[in-house]
């Protein structure tokens, strides 16, 4: 996938959160498509509920709009996930999903990894979140102090294992 290569290529000229002398390189899931899918989104009311604080890894609070939920159907069952856009956005094309899931602080990062979920239109003109979780990746908290990030809130916890994108380096 390319986006893997792009971001390598990035970490290693010095402009992500990696100790360039030690970098060799992200680690990732084989690809695997079962783990792609377009969900349709709930879009959640406007008005002051819909601003949203997520808690981070800092404990300096993070206040973004919480633009809807989406439902997929992931092994293991249904699932309803809460996606998030900056305040004031209100013709996002993309949504974020910070989650957890069962390889959380085993094969991933503790605190969660993060989705950029493109939003899609059906044939019928309803809107998709595009939400493939071979993109998924670690924020830049992952690797090293400095970093304050958002964490997933208790409803984007997956109690299923999603092995599919950044996965943690080989100890």
């Amino acid at each position: 996938m390319d986006f893997r290569r792009r971001k390598d290529e990035h970490f290693a000229a010095g402009r992500g959160p990696v100790d360039v002398a030690a970098f060799h390189g992200l680690r990732y899931y084989p690809p695997d498509q079962a783990w792609a899918f377009n969900g349709p989104l709930t879009l959640t009311p406007p008005g002051p509920a819909a601003e949203f604080t997520l808690e981070t890894n800092t404990g300096q609070p993070r206040t973004m709009a919480l633009y809807g939920t989406v439902a997929l159907t992931l092994p293991g069952g249904e699932q309803t996930l809460s996606v998030f856009v900056p305040l004031g956005d209100e013709q996002p094309q993309r949504v974020f999903i910070p989650f957890r899931d069962a390889t959380s602080g085993k094969e991933t990062y503790g605190a969660g990894r993060y989705l950029d979920a493109p939003l899609v239109r059906s044939e019928g003109g309803e809107t998709l979140v595009s939400v493939d979780f071979n993109l998924a990746y670690h924020p830049y908290c992952a690797y090293g102090d400095g970093w304050t990030c958002p964490l997933p809130p208790p409803g984007n916890v997956l109690p299923v294992a999603v092995q599919a994108g950044e996965r943690l380096p080989e100890s």
